[in-house]
């Protein structure tokens, strides 16, 4: 700079500190043009504040969008092409569905209920990145590019305005000391850069209607999106529903229990590796079974005892009792209930046949052990009933 622009950049800060702190008064000026100034500032603001909100608005998730800004911008530098998009939320919760119906597969409802969600959550996501696209291309860039280019330099209009008021105020309160030329200079530029930021001012103002045709153009992609979400939410509730009917259509399926574990105690040197603990069921002895003496409480014994004698349906409708002394054989014998079914009620031969039937050996008649010989529904119901 040379030493007649420093001069004049001291003159400058001169007046502005007489204005500021000795309460100088500068040329004022109209109303009009401080009106337009006032509505210039606040569209500046309003354009920077709505375009981050509407960022905002579209990816709502401040830690994605740090990440996405450092990608593109590192990829920028490199000279690569655009990084990865913004993670829609509606695409992750798509993948978490799609993965967890893939594993669970298709012989269940839960399973492929997931994978339709998923792929209409994922439908939805596409859905949202051309949202943003749409928005972006013509709504964000026409405000970035009107902050960037319109408002940036009304700007530099307003502060040159500014720059020009000061040294024709600083040279004003110097008449006589200068020459008239300069100040007459001095007034010349002020006028012209007055009327340069007037102009601009007014310009943007009146055309403020491109502004609404950009909002138009928001509240339209915003619509757009919102249709087809419509549509695709629609679509997978019909397939829900349809699989909701048909589910339950269906009989539904009873529980059937799988065999027990049964204890077997090893004799001799026969080892098992899994310590007497087996998933098969011994075969059933033939002819007879004579019940085996005990000299101590065979509870875990007489467990063993009941699968390897009867009918796996009998056993379940088991419950085995605590053991008595029998004072007859001089040991402990099973002491148990039996659950009689509905089925084997019907089918059981002479008189009626009661729901349950309790064998103490302490009240049997002598000489009988019911585990010797009811070995099947027909078997016990004889017994029973006779």
């Amino acid at each position: 700079m040379s030493v007649a622009g420093l001069k004049k950049q001291f003159h400058k800060a001169t007046q502005k500190v007489s204005e500021k702190v000795g309460g100088a008064e500068g040329t004022k000026l109209d109303d009009d043009f401080k009106e337009m100034e006032r509505k210039v500032d606040v569209t500046s603001r309003a354009v920077m504040e709505i375009m981050t909100k509407t960022i905002e608005y579209l990816q709502p998730n401040p830690a994605s969008r740090a990440k996405l800004s450092m990608i593109n911008t590192m990829s920028k530098i490199r000279g690569q092409e655009k990084g990865p998009g913004y993670p829609q939320a509606e695409a992750l919760l798509a993948e978490a569905m799609l993965k967890f119906g893939r594993e669970l597969g298709d012989d269940c409802n839960f399973g492929p209920a997931l994978g339709e969600v998923g792929e209409a959550m994922r439908e939805l996501s596409e859905v949202k990145d051309s949202l943003d696209m749409e928005v972006k291309q013509n709504f964000i860039d026409p405000l970035q590019n009107l902050h960037d280019k319109d408002l940036r330099e009304i700007q530099h209009h307003l502060k040159k305005l500014e720059g020009r008021r000061l040294d024709f105020d600083y040279k004003k309160k110097r008449q006589g000391k200068i020459p008239d030329e300069e100040l007459r200079q001095a007034l010349e530029k002020f006028d012209e850069s007055k009327e340069i930021a007037e102009s601009s001012m007014f310009n943007l103002l009146e055309m403020d209607i491109e502004q609404v045709s950009q909002l138009s153009a928001l509240v339209q992609a915003q619509l757009e999106y919102h249709k087809q979400a419509v549509q695709i939410l629609q679509q997978v509730t019909v397939r829900l529903e349809e699989r909701i009917r048909q589910a339950s259509s269906q009989p539904r399926r009873e529980y059937q229990p799988k065999p027990r574990m049964s204890l077997e105690f090893p004799t001799g040197d026969s080892t098992q590796p899994n310590g007497g603990l087996s998933h098969t069921s011994t075969p059933k002895p033939a002819g007879n079974f004579l019940c085996p003496l005990f000299s101590h409480s065979p509870s875990l014994a007489h467990i063993n005892l009941l699968s390897n004698t009867f009918d796996l349906d009998l056993l379940l409708c088991c419950h085995l009792n605590e053991p008595v002394w029998c004072q007859q054989y001089h040991l402990f014998f099973p002491c148990f209930t039996l659950c009689v079914p509905e089925r084997m009620r019907e089918n059981a031969p002479g008189r009626a046949c009661p729901h349950t039937l309790t064998y103490n050996p302490q009240t049997a008649a002598p000489g009988t052990c019911p585990i010797g010989f009811l070995k099947s529904w027909e078997q016990m119901a004889e017994y029973i009933c006779r």
